[in-house]
This record gives structure tokens, sequence and C-alpha cells, in this order.
């Protein structure tokens, strides 16, 4: 049986980072989250089932910048080296964090299958994105009713689950659609040697559990 599992990754030990998997029917057998990179990397180098396992782990936005509002409102928006007058400085312009990129690329070259993903352009895609400000608790809870009662995931409770995980179901989603549904599955850039990934399409969720 081969199993499915989502990370959603934080930039830094000081954000929890989600963890789901999923196997073939569509159940989720674990949910979980880590704060440290040394207690991902202890969790898969433990975990059982991991030759059989298509991981998809989330892009962290980097949250280190030079000081300065201005900075921290554009990072996300500013080309790399598109402007002259504007020199990477500290890579202050760089958006995404490289925190676990040497340890998924070394997971690839053992033969396990690592892709990477964008978190919110896969929300976009997947319809599972909100009116509300990102990672808020009505964000969060707007989330866990998706996944819920729109994607079939009948074991998530009824109180508020950590967001973190909420998005590792995202990540697992994409890695099974991956597998079961290739020609779904578009490639929007490369990050550190491994493939960033999305649907072409949101898939039909009556199909999940075939």
């Amino acid at each position: 049986m081969n199993y499915y599992v989502g990370l959603s990754l934080s930039a830094g030990s000081t954000l929890d980072t989600g963890l789901a998997i999923l196997d073939e029917t569509n159940n989720i057998i674990m949910i979980d989250k880590f704060y440290k990179m040394n207690d991902i990397i202890h969790f898969f180098e433990n975990f059982s089932s991991l030759k059989q396992s298509k991981i998809c782990a989330s892009l962290p936005w980097d949250k280190t910048m030079l000081n300065g509002k201005w900075r921290v409102l554009s990072k996300p928006y500013q080309m790399v080296a598109t402007n002259p007058l504007m020199p990477n400085q500290d890579n202050w312009t760089q958006r995404y964090s490289t925190r676990g990129a040497e340890y998924f690329k070394s997971l690839d070259e053992q033969g396990i299958e690592v892709n990477r993903f964008e978190l919110y352009l896969t929300r976009q895609s997947l319809h599972m994105n909100s009116c509300f400000r990102e990672r808020t608790p009505a964000d969060c809870k707007f989330l866990q009713q998706v996944l819920k009662y729109e994607w079939g995931f009948d074991s998530l409770p009824v109180n508020m689950m950590p967001m973190s995980q909420l998005e590792a179901i995202i990540g697992a989603i994409l890695a099974r659609e991956k597998a079961k549904n290739p020609d779904n599955i578009k490639i929007v850039s490369h990050f550190r040697e491994l493939n960033v990934i999305d649907v072409v399409k949101t898939p039909v969720k009556e199909n999940l559990l075939v």
C-alpha cells in the first residue's frame, strides 16, 4: 500500500510544522505537528513505510529580511534582480526559505518521491481559498469545514484543529493526486532541484476513493 505524506513546513522552529499521512482509501492515518527540523528528520528516519510514501512539502515564506516596513510589504512581490537600483543585499528579496531543502533532496536521491508545493496557490487551485484573512481563526475553520464535508475527511473533529495540520492535508491530497492522476499535475517551477507542482484542474471529489 502506498502512503501520501503532506508537510506544511514552517519557516522556523518557533512556528509549528504540520504533518498528515493519507492511505489509498483517503483515510487519515496520522496527523501531527513538529517544531524543530531535527524532529521532522527523526520522524522520517523512523517511519517504517517511508519507501512506500510519496511526499509533498510546502514552500515556507522566508521571514528573514533587513529592517524596514517597505521591505516587509514588497518582499512577496518584488522580482529578484530586475532593478539594478535595488541590489539584492542579504537576500532580502528571497521569497522562500531553504529550510529542509537539503534533507528533502537527500530523500529524493534515495529514490523517495518528494515534491514541493506553494500552499496558497494550491489552495486556490483546489477551491479551498476563503474570503477571510489567511491563517485567521475564521480561515482555519473554513478550511476545516471544506476538508470535512466537501473532501470526505469525516474523521476530522468538530473542534478547531491547528492550521498547520489542515495545510498538511492539502499537501497529502496533492501527493495522492500526482500518484493517481499524473495527467492532472503540472510543474509550475523548481526549487532547490525539486519540482514545485500544482493541479491542472480541481480533482473530481467523487473519485477520491477509486
